[in-house]
Protein backbone atom coordinates (compact mmCIF):
# COMPACT_ATOMS: atom_id res chain seq x y z
CA UNK A 1 0.00 0.00 0.00
CA UNK A 2 1.44 3.45 -1.10
CA UNK A 3 1.09 6.44 0.41
CA UNK A 4 0.16 9.80 -1.73
CA UNK A 5 -1.39 13.01 -1.53
CA UNK A 6 -3.74 13.05 -4.76
CA UNK A 7 -4.16 16.81 -4.84
CA UNK A 8 0.69 16.68 -4.29
CA UNK A 9 1.46 14.46 -6.72
CA UNK A 10 -0.58 16.55 -9.32
CA UNK A 11 0.90 19.50 -8.78
CA UNK A 12 4.39 17.94 -8.54
CA UNK A 13 4.51 17.94 -12.28
CA UNK A 14 4.52 21.73 -12.49
CA UNK A 15 6.79 22.28 -10.00
CA UNK A 16 9.29 24.78 -10.81
CA UNK A 17 6.90 27.43 -12.60
CA UNK A 18 4.50 28.71 -10.48
CA UNK A 19 3.43 31.21 -12.57
CA UNK A 20 2.42 29.22 -15.48
CA UNK A 21 -1.37 28.86 -16.54
CA UNK A 22 -2.36 25.92 -14.92
CA UNK A 23 -6.31 26.38 -16.29
CA UNK A 24 -7.62 28.90 -18.34
CA UNK A 25 -11.84 29.21 -18.73
CA UNK A 26 -13.96 30.43 -20.79
CA UNK A 27 -17.42 30.58 -20.46
CA UNK A 28 -19.22 31.17 -24.06
CA UNK A 29 -22.70 32.03 -22.46
CA UNK A 30 -21.30 35.24 -20.71
CA UNK A 31 -17.91 35.71 -22.72
CA UNK A 32 -15.45 35.69 -19.48
CA UNK A 33 -12.31 34.43 -19.51
CA UNK A 34 -10.37 33.72 -16.76
CA UNK A 35 -6.92 32.43 -16.21
CA UNK A 36 -5.35 31.31 -13.15
CA UNK A 37 -1.25 30.52 -12.44
CA UNK A 38 -0.26 27.65 -11.01
CA UNK A 39 0.15 29.08 -7.75
CA UNK A 40 -3.32 30.69 -7.52
CA UNK A 41 -4.51 27.66 -8.16
CA UNK A 42 -2.65 26.30 -5.52
CA UNK A 43 -3.87 28.17 -3.20
CA UNK A 44 -7.54 27.71 -3.39
CA UNK A 45 -7.25 24.10 -3.58
CA UNK A 46 -5.19 24.93 0.30
CA UNK A 47 -7.85 27.52 0.82
CA UNK A 48 -10.26 24.37 0.50
CA UNK A 49 -8.77 21.92 2.39
CA UNK A 50 -8.20 23.91 4.98
CA UNK A 51 -11.89 24.81 5.07
CA UNK A 52 -12.82 21.76 5.08
CA UNK A 53 -10.99 19.89 7.88
CA UNK A 54 -11.07 22.91 10.01
CA UNK A 55 -14.88 24.15 10.13
CA UNK A 56 -16.04 20.46 8.44
CA UNK A 57 -13.99 18.14 10.51
CA UNK A 58 -13.41 16.41 6.98
CA UNK A 59 -10.65 13.34 6.92
CA UNK A 60 -9.69 10.76 4.40
CA UNK A 61 -12.26 8.59 3.07
CA UNK A 62 -15.22 11.29 3.68
CA UNK A 63 -17.34 11.38 0.97
CA UNK A 64 -18.09 15.15 -0.99
CA UNK A 65 -20.45 15.42 -3.53
CA UNK A 66 -19.27 17.66 -6.18
CA UNK A 67 -22.54 18.88 -8.28
CA UNK A 68 -20.83 21.52 -10.55
CA UNK A 69 -20.36 22.48 -13.89
CA UNK A 70 -16.46 22.71 -15.20
CA UNK A 71 -15.30 26.22 -14.04
CA UNK A 72 -12.02 27.30 -12.45
CA UNK A 73 -13.84 27.37 -8.72
CA UNK A 74 -14.61 23.64 -9.34
CA UNK A 75 -11.03 22.70 -9.88
CA UNK A 76 -10.38 24.31 -6.84
CA UNK A 77 -13.15 22.62 -4.96
CA UNK A 78 -11.79 19.34 -6.09
CA UNK A 79 -8.33 19.81 -5.64
CA UNK A 80 -9.12 21.22 -2.17
CA UNK A 81 -11.04 17.64 -1.47
CA UNK A 82 -8.32 15.09 -2.45
CA UNK A 83 -5.70 17.01 -0.89
CA UNK A 84 -7.37 16.58 3.08
CA UNK A 85 -8.56 12.75 1.62
CA UNK A 86 -12.08 12.98 0.62
CA UNK A 87 -13.96 11.15 -1.76
CA UNK A 88 -15.72 13.22 -4.86
CA UNK A 89 -19.02 11.63 -5.10
CA UNK A 90 -21.76 11.95 -7.24
CA UNK A 91 -24.69 11.90 -5.17
CA UNK A 92 -25.67 14.24 -2.21
CA UNK A 93 -26.87 11.38 -0.10
CA UNK A 94 -24.71 10.56 3.14
CA UNK A 95 -21.89 13.20 1.65
CA UNK A 96 -20.72 14.86 5.12
CA UNK A 97 -20.68 18.64 2.68
CA UNK A 98 -22.19 18.64 -1.15
CA UNK A 99 -20.84 21.40 -3.10
CA UNK A 100 -23.77 23.28 -5.36
CA UNK A 101 -24.30 26.19 -8.03
CA UNK A 102 -25.97 29.23 -6.38
CA UNK A 103 -29.41 28.02 -6.76
CA UNK A 104 -28.71 24.21 -6.09
CA UNK A 105 -29.84 21.66 -3.62
CA UNK A 106 -28.61 18.86 -1.96
CA UNK A 107 -30.97 16.24 0.14
CA UNK A 108 -29.49 14.02 2.25
CA UNK A 109 -26.33 15.78 2.63
CA UNK A 110 -24.94 16.91 6.05
CA UNK A 111 -23.78 20.31 5.04
CA UNK A 112 -24.53 22.28 1.43
CA UNK A 113 -22.55 24.57 -0.01
CA UNK A 114 -23.09 27.17 -2.52
CA UNK A 115 -20.19 28.27 -4.92
CA UNK A 116 -20.89 31.53 -6.16
CA UNK A 117 -19.20 30.13 -9.81
CA UNK A 118 -18.18 34.33 -10.38
CA UNK A 119 -15.79 34.07 -13.04
CA UNK A 120 -13.43 37.28 -10.51
CA UNK A 121 -14.32 35.10 -7.68
CA UNK A 122 -17.16 37.14 -5.38
CA UNK A 123 -19.18 35.24 -2.94
CA UNK A 124 -22.42 35.23 -2.17
CA UNK A 125 -22.73 37.81 1.03
CA UNK A 126 -22.08 35.55 3.39
CA UNK A 127 -23.59 32.26 4.66
CA UNK A 128 -27.12 31.00 6.13
CA UNK A 129 -27.92 28.64 8.75
CA UNK A 130 -28.99 26.10 6.04
CA UNK A 131 -26.71 27.51 3.03
CA UNK A 132 -23.05 27.89 3.17
CA UNK A 133 -21.00 30.57 1.28
CA UNK A 134 -18.17 28.45 -0.07
CA UNK A 135 -16.23 31.37 -1.71
CA UNK A 136 -16.70 33.69 1.63
CA UNK A 137 -16.11 30.58 4.22
CA UNK A 138 -13.27 29.63 1.91
CA UNK A 139 -11.20 32.64 0.87
CA UNK A 140 -10.04 33.41 5.02
CA UNK A 141 -7.96 30.33 5.26
CA UNK A 142 -4.39 30.10 5.02
CA UNK A 143 -3.05 29.52 1.30
CA UNK A 144 -0.82 26.24 2.66
CA UNK A 145 -2.27 23.09 3.50
CA UNK A 146 -0.15 20.74 6.18
CA UNK A 147 -2.99 18.60 7.64
CA UNK A 148 -3.03 15.41 5.63
CA UNK A 149 0.41 15.72 3.54
CA UNK A 150 0.19 12.08 3.28
CA UNK A 151 -3.21 9.30 2.39
CA UNK A 152 -2.59 5.79 1.81
CA UNK A 153 -2.87 4.84 -2.04
CA UNK A 154 -6.03 2.31 -1.73
CA UNK A 155 -8.01 5.65 0.31
CA UNK A 156 -10.92 6.33 -2.12
CA UNK A 157 -11.01 9.68 -4.02
CA UNK A 158 -13.12 9.36 -6.81
CA UNK A 159 -16.70 7.59 -6.70
CA UNK A 160 -14.86 4.34 -5.69
CA UNK A 161 -11.86 4.33 -7.10
CA UNK A 162 -8.67 4.77 -4.97
CA UNK A 163 -6.09 7.20 -5.33
CA UNK A 164 -3.50 4.58 -6.76
CA UNK A 165 -6.18 3.29 -9.05
CA UNK A 166 -7.16 7.19 -10.44
CA UNK A 167 -3.72 8.33 -11.06
CA UNK A 168 -2.56 5.23 -13.10
CA UNK A 169 -5.81 5.87 -15.23
CA UNK A 170 -4.86 9.11 -15.65
CA UNK A 171 -1.77 8.85 -16.33
CA UNK A 172 -2.56 5.79 -19.03
CA UNK A 173 -6.00 7.36 -20.85
CA UNK A 174 -3.25 10.63 -21.50
CA UNK A 175 -0.16 8.31 -23.31
CA UNK A 176 -2.42 7.33 -26.02
CA UNK A 177 -3.57 11.50 -26.69
CA UNK A 178 -0.02 12.09 -26.56
CA UNK A 179 -0.68 14.66 -23.76
CA UNK A 180 2.35 16.04 -21.68
CA UNK A 181 3.55 18.73 -19.37
CA UNK A 182 4.36 21.05 -22.78
CA UNK A 183 0.50 20.34 -24.18
CA UNK A 184 -2.29 23.11 -23.93
CA UNK A 185 -5.36 21.23 -24.03
CA UNK A 186 -8.26 22.69 -24.80
CA UNK A 187 -11.66 21.33 -23.62
CA UNK A 188 -15.79 21.18 -23.87
CA UNK A 189 -16.50 18.32 -21.64
CA UNK A 190 -18.73 18.19 -18.97
CA UNK A 191 -17.07 17.20 -15.49
CA UNK A 192 -19.33 14.89 -14.40
CA UNK A 193 -18.52 12.21 -11.70
CA UNK A 194 -16.65 10.01 -12.44
CA UNK A 195 -15.99 9.84 -16.29
CA UNK A 196 -15.56 13.45 -17.09
CA UNK A 197 -13.83 14.73 -13.90
CA UNK A 198 -11.12 11.50 -14.68
CA UNK A 199 -11.19 12.74 -18.17
CA UNK A 200 -11.49 16.54 -18.28
CA UNK A 201 -9.22 17.47 -15.10
CA UNK A 202 -7.46 14.59 -13.98
CA UNK A 203 -6.04 13.52 -17.23
CA UNK A 204 -4.35 17.07 -18.28
CA UNK A 205 -3.06 17.55 -14.80
CA UNK A 206 -1.74 14.00 -14.47
CA UNK A 207 0.15 15.03 -17.27
CA UNK A 208 1.70 18.25 -16.21
CA UNK A 209 -0.43 20.33 -19.33
CA UNK A 210 -2.46 23.74 -19.28
CA UNK A 211 -5.94 23.09 -19.38
CA UNK A 212 -8.33 25.20 -21.38
CA UNK A 213 -11.63 24.74 -20.45
CA UNK A 214 -14.56 26.20 -22.17
CA UNK A 215 -17.97 25.97 -20.68
CA UNK A 216 -21.26 26.22 -22.45
CA UNK A 217 -19.76 25.78 -25.68
CA UNK A 218 -20.61 27.96 -29.12
CA UNK A 219 -19.11 25.80 -31.45
CA UNK A 220 -18.78 28.83 -34.01
CA UNK A 221 -16.50 30.50 -31.30
CA UNK A 222 -14.32 26.92 -30.77
CA UNK A 223 -11.77 27.74 -33.91
CA UNK A 224 -11.18 30.76 -32.17
CA UNK A 225 -10.38 29.99 -28.61
CA UNK A 226 -8.12 27.00 -30.25
CA UNK A 227 -6.29 29.62 -32.11
CA UNK A 228 -6.04 32.54 -29.41
CA UNK A 229 -4.67 29.77 -26.76
CA UNK A 230 -2.27 27.96 -29.30
CA UNK A 231 -4.29 24.68 -28.27
CA UNK A 232 -2.08 21.26 -29.16
CA UNK A 233 -5.08 19.14 -28.36
CA UNK A 234 -8.93 19.13 -28.29
CA UNK A 235 -11.30 17.47 -26.07
CA UNK A 236 -14.99 17.01 -26.70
Amino acid sequence: MGRVNLTDQLFSSYQGNPARPLITHYDDATGARVELSVATLRNWAAKTANWLTSDLDIEPGDPVAVLLPAHWQTVGVLLGAWWCGAEVVSSPEGARVAFVPPSGEAPGADAVAAVSLDPMGRDLGGSTPTLLDYIGEARVHGDDYFAFNEVPGDTSCLAGATVDEVLATAWKNAEPLTIDGTSRVLSTLDWTVPDGVLNGVLVPLAAGASLVQVSNSDPAKLAKHNATERATHVLQ
